[in-house]
């Protein structure tokens, strides 16, 4: 039997899996991710003939495909949750997420990166490295938290404070980890040295020009799908999902061109997209295809992690690896997130929830690969096995707590904010 038509099989039971697990596993406490890592690390450590097993599922081995693999999840999951951002922008009306991405994702970078220097004996920016990669939320892992749709009510959209928040962090976080990883590669030895005008023009201008190039291509594109007057172009009569691949793309090309953040870029389009027309039936068709995608992501990314898990990833690994990237999870992102959350909007229970389902998967794993192909730091073995255990350890604790946690908390009216009413506009307020 040849390889291809081993992989053709394997692609079949994936793709498989994918459209029926969401199915089997609703209201249960556990999660499609869940079962796919437990199948993939069962797998691994079966004997398995020639030329699988011996760390053949390895991603160190790999390096460029897992980048790309990963990326390209990552692009498609950024325009479906831009897509079912509910909120208008605003200062006011996504203060939350702002706390987030300004204080917490900072904060726990940092806070990780002591750890591993303490605990690991990394270099500082080997560290730093460990820190920022660990740094992005999942928008697909998370989406039993997340917004699940465009055409959802208001309770579980605009008003949700623990959805919307949930879903604009994981929207905008895969991108603005970035400068961390870059500068972590810097001071790992790719640049001799650091300036100001270094950080601003390879640290920060990115950011904006992302964020302005994410801007005009959603509006551009939000027109051609609603706005033009001429039937033949209006992309939302033709009900076709491939437009969703369109709004992952292009964003992203065009903003790496002029040297901008990508992640950034298709995220923000996907908003403006969203902005443009609210009601559109057409919403549902661009999100139930990448939802579908995204599915498929996740069974095969899944997959391999748990194959690479059982099948020698976690080869040299010693018990204070365990222990950082379960600290990291569940006590610095939890307890960080609820001390920037303090004096915020959002409840006693929003806060709690939020600060706790920082969940983490494919951005990790897409920054370790990317980080590494460019520059094999010292330790990089350990990376792999922190990074590892930190999404397994995420899709297995909060795979099974997301789904009776937030019905809970919504059955108790908890998810709404304490005061004011974030999505609708006040007085001066910024929005969009």
């Amino acid at each position: 039997m040849s390889t291809l038509t081993v992989l053709f099989g394997v692609a079949g039971l994936l793709a498989l899996a994918a459209a029926v697990l969401p199915k089997l596993v609703a209201e249960r406490p556990f999660s499609t991710p869940l079962v796919m890592l437990i199948a993939g690390t069962v797998l691994g450590l079966l004997p398995l003939p020639a030329p699988y097993g011996n760390g053949w599922a390895d991603p160190v081995a790999h390096l460029s495909g897992v980048e790309s693999f990963a990326q390209l999840g990552i692009l498609v999951s950024l325009a479906g949750a831009g897509l079912s951002v509910d909120r208008p922008f605003g200062f006011r009306r996504w203060s939350s997420a702002w706390r987030l991405l300004g204080i917490t994702m900072p904060v726990m970078i940092a806070v990780v990166a002591v750890l591993g220097w303490w605990w690991l004996a990394l270099t500082p920016a080997v560290a730093i490295l460990l820190g920022a990669v660990l740094a992005p939320t999942d928008p697909v892992l998370a989406g039993e938290v997340g917004v699940p749709s465009p055409d959802v009510e208001r309770e579980l959209a605009r008003d949700n404070e623990i959805r919307s928040t949930l879903t604009i962090e994981a929207g905008l976080n895969d991108g603005l980890t970035m400068p961390f990883v870059l500068l972590a590669l810097a001071l790992a030895g790719q640049r001799p040295q650091l300036d100001l005008g270094w950080v601003l023009v390879d640290l920060v201008l990115p950011v904006g020009i992302g964020a302005l190039v994410g801007l005009g291509a959603g509006r551009l594109l939000g027109w051609a799908m609603f706005r033009t007057s001429s039937s033949r172009f209006r992309l939302a009569d033709y009900t076709d999902g491939l437009m969703l691949l369109a709004l992952a793309f292009l964003p992203y090309a065009l903003s790496e061109l002029l040297h901008g953040n990508g992640f950034v870029a298709v995220f923000v389009a996907a908003v403006a997209v969203r902005t443009e027309e609210r009601s559109h039936d057409y919403h549902e068709v661009l999100h139930s295809f990448g939802r579908q995608l995204e599915r498929l992501f996740v069974a095969i990314a899944l997959l391999g992690l748990g194959l690479a898990l059982g099948d020698g990833l976690l080869r040299g690994f010693s018990p204070v690896e365990l222990l950082l990237a379960g600290v990291a999870v569940l006590v610095v992102r939890p307890v960080l997130g609820w001390l920037a959350l303090l004096g915020s909007s959002a409840g006693r229970h929003s806060t709690g929830a939020i600060a706790f389902f920082g969940v983490r998967g494919i951005g990790t794993i897409f920054y370790l690969a990317y980080a590494l192909e460019r520059f094999p730091v010292p330790g990089q073995d350990v990376l792999w096995r922190v990074g590892a255990l930190a999404v397994a350890l995420s899709v297995v604790v909060h795979g099974i707590l997301a789904e009776p946690v937030m019905r809970r908390i919504e059955d108790l009216g908890g998810h709404l904010p304490a005061s004011g009413d974030p999505g609708r506009p006040s007085a001066g307020e910024v929005g969009g």
